[in-house]
């Protein structure tokens, strides 16, 4: 018997309150990393109307000034208008700031490893910056290997932001939601159930002053504008059946931190999978790579997605858990929901043999802490906003599918050993 059921995922635009922090918290990692590779940042912000407070443990040689970099930031994102009530000329910017404890970094820095087994290994240097679970995913149903639910929203979500910067559809704010409803059958995606934008705007727009007016006007261009091009190069659309919501309160004038507080690190789901796969409930931003919150979650997602790329699997989670002050996971597990090609006893063994999951091993695998040049001090803040998986516009180290060759005759290989 078929089985039939939605799925849905939301993202937010780079305006949305709680991503405005992530993105401060990043901007912040990419200017200490940049003049201090090894810098111990746990940044957080929080933003309300006219405020940002910037606090957590720096540890580190750079010398920044965090004020200016918050104003850029925010101007970047759209916020320049004070009549929004937040603008990166007027507000407010208060620092809280203290250094990484060094209880943690004792352990940090020399890792159990190197301690009681004398290891020459470079890898087993550093250990964990906390214990905690972190879940990686990877699955067939779109070219990135990522969820089309959460594909589609982030899809929307970019659209969105870039029809209200190139001034397509002037009168759009900087604050945004968005939400894709996938219809599915035996585990497949096969059409569009609903589609849902809610979009901060101008509270008239040119001569149009009345409310319902200024709505369909708002929702007849967003369909033409973001929605149709989003749909355009992918297989399965919206049809006749498919609902599409923009602004069900009736408006969005009041928006961005003045209609809610932001806090970092509270879009954990937007920022991973869109809640298709599991979270160990550690967020990214403003986190420095020895945080395997960061850095081991970036190299889960490598080991399911390769495994994917492989053809072992169509479907790939795999869990790292962590004793902080220790290198070695305490933990892994590769679940396949009944798709892997080949037992996941078998795959765990391969993830053992040819993936280093070890933080400093992490850390050099994918260059986590020296940014590219070619990015000129941007590297984290460009993933604080529309995920930080699937990115097809970044070239992002933990997205490669560079071992799903080696996978595949390794598997060969081990089944044949097997049998």
């Amino acid at each position: 018997m078929s089985r039939r059921y939605l799925f849905t995922s939301e993202s937010v635009t780079e305006g949305h309150p709680d991503k405005i922090c992530d993105q401060i918290s990043d901007t912040i990692l990419d200017a200490l990393l940049t003049q201090d590779p090894h810098s111990r940042v746990a940044a957080e912000v929080v933003v309300n109307t006219g405020l940002v407070l910037i606090t957590g443990e720096i540890t580190c040689k750079a010398q920044v000034n965090f004020v200016d970099l918050v104003r850029k930031k925010i101007a970047d994102i759209g916020y320049t208008n004070a009549d929004n009530g937040f603008s990166a000329t007027s507000c407010t910017v208060l620092l809280a700031l203290d250094e990484q404890s060094p209880d943690i970094a004792q352990g940090v820095n020399t890792a159990q490893e190197t301690r009681e087994e004398d290891s020459q290994d470079t890898f087993d240097s550093v250990g964990a910056g906390d214990q905690g679970i972190m879940f990686g995913f990877a699955c067939n149903e779109t070219p990135e290997l990522m969820p089309l639910p959460i594909s589609l929203a982030h899809r929307v979500s970019r659209r969105l932001a870039a029809v209200r910067k190139t001034g397509q559809l002037p009168y759009l704010r900087p604050d945004g939601k968005t939400q894709v409803s996938v219809a599915y059958e035996n585990g497949r995606p096969v059409g569009i159930d609903t589609i849902l934008v809610s979009t901060q705007h101008d509270a008239t727009i040119g001569d149009i002053t009345d409310e319902k007016a200024v709505q369909d006007k708002i929702k007849a261009d967003l369909w033409e504008t973001v929605v149709q091009p989003v749909f355009a190069d992918i297989e399965i659309k919206p049809d006749a059946n498919t609902r599409f919501l923009c602004n069900p309160t009736g408006k969005f004038v009041i928006g961005g931190p003045q209609g809610d507080a932001g806090l970092t690190g509270r879009k954990i789901i937007v920022d991973t999978y869109g809640g298709y796969s599991r979270h160990g409930g550690g967020a990214f931003s403003g986190k420095d790579p020895t945080k395997v919150d960061r850095s081991a979650a970036y190299a889960a997602r490598y080991v399911a997605k390769n495994i994917v790329a492989a053809g072992l699997a169509e479907k790939c989670e795999v869990q790292l858990s962590y004793a902080i002050g220790v290198a070695r996971p305490v933990s892994i597990l590769v679940e396949t929901f009944g798709t892997g090609k080949i037992e996941e006893e078998r795959l765990l063994e391969l993830v053992q043999e040819h993936f280093e999951l070890r933080p400093a091993g992490i850390i050099h695998a994918f260059n986590l802490r020296h940014l590219p040049a070619e990015r000129h001090g941007r590297f984290y803040q460009d993933v604080a906003a529309y995920g930080h998986f699937g990115r097809k516009d970044l070239d992002l180290p933990w997205e490669q599918t560079d071992k799903a060759a080696l996978l595949q005759e390794a598997a060969k290989k081990l089944m044949a050993v097997t049998v």
